[in-house]
């Protein structure tokens, strides 16, 4: 459930206020209606970004093809001199 509010806002770019608007009387949706749907659309995808970051321990190993299954040795031997 809900609490129906109204509000005042700023700094609203007209252009996109006017396209915005001119979309939800084309979808005959309440515009307030419509600003809720990009709110919440708008939330759901910034929260979205914060799960993003991965952690190196979630890196899967991968097969760099034939002939590179000695590359860690190789590479080893270079960095170590062994």
């Amino acid at each position: 459930m809900f609490t129906i509010m109204n509000i005042t806002i700023r700094d609203v770019d007209e252009q996109v206020f006017r396209k915005f608007k001119a979309e939800s009387v084309r979808k005959r949706i309440k515009l307030g209606n419509a600003l809720t749907n990009a709110m919440r659309t708008w939330l759901e995808k910034e929260r979205g970004k914060k799960k993003v970051k991965k952690h190196f321990l979630d890196l899967k190993p991968f097969d760099w093809g034939e002939g590179t299954e000695s590359s860690s040795v190789e590479a080893d031997e270079i960095l170590y001199a062994k």
